[in-house]
Parts: C-alpha cells; sequence; structure tokens
C-alpha cells in the first residue's frame, strides 16, 4: 500500500509518500506566502494552499490512499454553492481578536473551559470565525443568501477537492466550538461567539474517509500535531511527544477520558471508527521556528549550519536571556500582550550569542511545558521531538539538560506524514529504530531556571 501523506502547514505544504514495505520519501516541499496586514494578523492565500495540494500530490505520483493534515486552527469562510473563499486564512498565530475575547469576561471563560476544555484566547479558531462576520461583509451577506460555510482549512480542503463539507473530531476540539463530553458542536458556544452552527462542517471520525481526489480516496484528515504524536507511536497514557516548527507543541496521551488538567489542555487525540476517542493534554510555544526565522532576517545567522558548534558555556549561564513572545506567550501564561526581550547583553554580545540564547529560549519556555504535564499526568522520563529545530543538536542537547529528561530524535523528522500513514493502515515502525538518544547532563543549573523564569515574567502584560 502506498499513502501520499500530506503536510500542509504554516509555513509549506509537503508530501512524503509512505508504503508498507518500510519506505517513506519527501517528494516535494512548496512554501507559501504569510501575510501581515496588520499588527497581529497573519493571512494565507486559501488558493495559494490549494494549489500547493493539488501540485505536491500530482509530484507524488500513483497511491493508493490520501492523508491530509492540517494546522490545526486557521480557519476562513467560503461559498458553499461556488467554492470561492470569502476572506483570507486567518493563521493559528493571529490575534486580532483579543479585544473580542476580553469582552466576554469571566463568565464566557468559565463557559468555554467547561464544554471545549479550551480559554478564550485568539489561538483557536471560534473568535475568528465571529470576527470574519461582523468585519467582511461577503461573508455576511452569504450567510444572509443561506451559501456560507464556514470552518478550519481542513473542511476548506475537503469541500473544494473531495466535494465533503466534514472536518475530524480532532480537528474540531482545537477551535473552540466543540462539547468535547458529546464530541459534536457545542450551541452554546456558537451562541457565545456568535458563529452559526448549521455552517459549520460535519464531524467525523479521522479514518471514516472524506471522498476522493481524482479516483484516489482521502482515507484521513486530522490536525498536524495530532498527526505527529501518532506518528512517534505514542499510543499509552504519559506518552508524549513535542514538534519544533513555526510554534512548539507538546502533546501527551491521557487515555479514553477527558483530562482533568490544572496546566494544560484537554484535547482529543484522534477518534477512529472501531476504538473509543483518546484524549491527550497540549501546550504550546507560539514562536519556535518563528523565532529563529525573525533571528534570521535580522542577520544574525545565515544558514542551519550555524545553530550548531556552539562552545563553552551557555549564553543563558552568562546571564543573557530571549524570552521568545513574537506573538505572546501561550500555555501556561495565555498572555497575547506578552513581549519579545533581550536581557544580559553588553558591549562584548556579539551575533552567535544572540542566535544562542534564541535557541536557549525556545527550549527554556518548552521546559516549562514539559513541568506542567507532568504536574497533571505523573512523570515524564523520556520525550520525543521533531521538526526543524530537532536536527539542530545543540538544541537538543540543551533541551535534555534544561528538561532533566531523555530526549528522543527520530532519524526520520517527517512524523506528521507518518502519522497519517499509519492512521491509514501501514505499519510505520520502521521510521522508530535508529533514533538518538540524549540524556540530561546537568549543565542547566537551579540559577538558569530562576533566570529564565525571571525574564518570562518581565515580559507579561508588557503590550
Amino acid at each position: 500500500m502506498r499513502v501520499a501523506a500530506i503536510d500542509q502547514g504554516t509555513t509549506s505544504t509537503r508530501c512524503v509518500v509512505v508504503d508498507s514495505g518500510g519506505e517513506a520519501k519527501l517528494v516535494v516541499s512548496r512554501t507559501h506566502a504569510q501575510r501581515h496586514p496588520a499588527p497581529g494578523w497573519v493571512e494565507h492565500d486559501p488558493e495559494e494552499l490549494l494549489r500547493n495540494i493539488r501540485r505536491v500530490l500530482a509530484a507524488a505520483g500513483p497511491v493508493d490512499a490520501i492523508g491530509i493534515a492540517n494546522q490545526g486552527e486557521s480557519c476562513l469562510a467560503w461559498d458553499a454553492l461556488t467554492g470561492d473563499p470569502l476572506s483570507p486564512v486567518i493563521v493559528w498565530q493571529d490575534a486580532r481578536t483579543a479585544d473580542d475575547l476580553a469582552a466576554l469576561g469571566p463568565a464566557g471563560e468559565a463557559r468555554s473551559r467547561a464544554i471545549s476544555g479550551l480559554p478564550l484566547d485568539p489561538y483557536f479558531s471560534a473568535s475568528k470565525l465571529a470576527w470574519l462576520l461582523r468585519h467582511v461583509p461577503a461573508v455576511a451577506e452569504a450567510h444572509r443568501l443561506g451559501r456560507l460555510r464556514l470552518g478550519t482549512t481542513d473542511a476548506y480542503f475537503l469541500d473544494r477537492l473531495c466535494g465533503t463539507f466534514r472536518t475530524d473530531r480532532a480537528t474540531a476540539s482545537r477551535t473552540g466550538l466543540l462539547d468535547l463530553a458529546s464530541g459534536t458542536w457545542s450551541r452554546d458556544l456558537c451562541a457565545l461567539h456568535g458563529v452559526p452552527i448549521d455552517c459549520l462542517p460535519e464531524i467525523a471520525a479521522v479514518d471514516a474517509g472524506f471522498g476522493a481526489i481524482d479516483g484516489t480516496p482521502v482515507q484521513v484528515s486530522i490536525v498536524d500535531q495530532q498527526a505527529a504524536l501518532f506518528g512517534h507511536g505514542c499510543r499509552r497514557p504519559g506518552d508524549a511527544k513535542i514538534t519544533f516548527g513555526t510554534g512548539a507543541f507538546l502533546l501527551a496521551v491521557t487515555g479514553h477520558e477527558r483530562p482533568a488538567s490544572a496546566h494544560l489542555l484537554p484535547t482529543i487525540a484522534w477518534s477512529r471508527t472501531k476504538e473509543e476517542t483518546v484524549f491527550a493534554i497540549e501546550g504550546g510555544v507560539y514562536d519556535a521556528g518563528a523565532a529563529l526565522e525573525w533571528a534570521r532576517r535580522l542577520g544574525l545567522y545565515e544558514t542551519t549550519a550555524d545553530l550548531d558548534g556552539f562552545s563553552g558555556p551557555s549564553a543563558l549561564s552568562r546571564g543573557l536571556v530571549f524570552v521568545p513572545a513574537l506573538s505572546g506567550l501561550a500555555a501556561p501564561y495565555w498572555d497575547r500582550r506578552a513581549a519579545p526581550l533581550f536581557i544580559g547583553m553588553d558591549a562584548a554580545t556579539g551575533r552567535v550569542d544572540l542566535v544562542r540564547a534564541v535557541l536557549e529560549g525556545i527550549a527554556m519556555l518548552t521546559v516549562g511545558l514539559i513541568e506542567a504535564a507532568a504536574a497533571d499526568i505523573g512523570p515524564i522520563e523520556r520525550l520525543s521531538i521533531d521538526g526543524g529545530l530537532s536536527q539542530s543538536g545543540y538544541f537538543a542537547r540543551f533541551l535534555a539538560a534544561a528538561s532533566g529528561r531523555e530526549i528522543c530524535v527520530p532519524a526520520f523528522h517527517e512524523m506528521t506524514a507518518l502519522g497519517l500513514a499509519g492512521l491509514c493502515g501501514v505499519d510505520v515502525g520502521f521510521a522508530h529504530g535508529a533514533a538518538t538518544r540524549l540524556v540530561p547532563d546537568g549543565s542547566v543549573s537551579p540559577a538558569d531556571h530562576r533566570r529564565f523564569a525571571a525574564a518570562a515574567g518581565k515580559s507579561l502584560r508588557w503590550r
């Protein structure tokens, strides 16, 4: 069996062909434009994303099945009759709805957490969809005419490519509109945000089938982070992974009951047709790869080779700290007004020092997620990581030292694609045989942790 696993992410669309013979090959990757029409706004062109999916799928050649992973919380509006987009994609990083959510007050926050498990944060889709109805005339007009469709990007892709207006339960759990107890859209939360429930897609199991593209069945559709969790082989409660892409996202499996988390967020890991729904807890860092890309644009480094080979004590131990809050701070802070900052520079500070501090700052925020997860579900002794930053030996070693845990780096880095193939029925155990295991070495001291915590505290409520 050959599966075309399409990972439609924040910065690119990638296609990996995985077959049951134990081979996985990245076929092609296509980038797309990032638009920032106003401070705190992030948008994509939905037609460009759709074209890139078609192009990478064409490059894959003949396959037996297709799996598609989506960005998660990114969403848009489109016309039910023509399929034409009525808005740009509002990306998960976008913070334009912060004031709208603040206006819902503590009662709205409590209601959201009770039903969906999620806080009122611009990260999630609900307030974005409501914003489109209020601010884009074409969206309001389509609603008046009874031809409006609203949803995350997966529903748009499936509608346009397969004629199937569906989403899976894991992706739906990232909107802030799903009732976690019932696995259905919540009328209460739709009313809270002002999102018409009849404009939302049908919710299905991840492997329920989503139609076909040119005769090839789209067997699986799921949010990218949950696909990566499955790809890492995380099946038992306590199994955890962190994906370092544009952001960094930790997911830990909790079992078949909704988790009660004091620190991170309950979410659906996956919901398959022949088994009980699997739940997880999730926490994120908004700016991981995004922070490095920002540093590259500033001229602090040129190539990925510049992210390794450092010598001597860490930047953090020398008092140089970076808090990567370019989009604010996510779990457990939930503060969109937090500001990025460098602390501890002097006349001798150079570009290499600053790059090192950026890497360490991303790792230190991630350690906060690990500790929060451990407080909820018990000891976490080992974590699997993937994504671009996982390929930096310095970063992975520093993360092991800072977290005090073994870090496992798989030899094959396209874990979202492996998860898609696994959910399609391919045995992807072959990808886990040659992982690099890094053990903590104690080089990050309690004083270093206190120094970073103090810096993160200074960034809060800054803007």
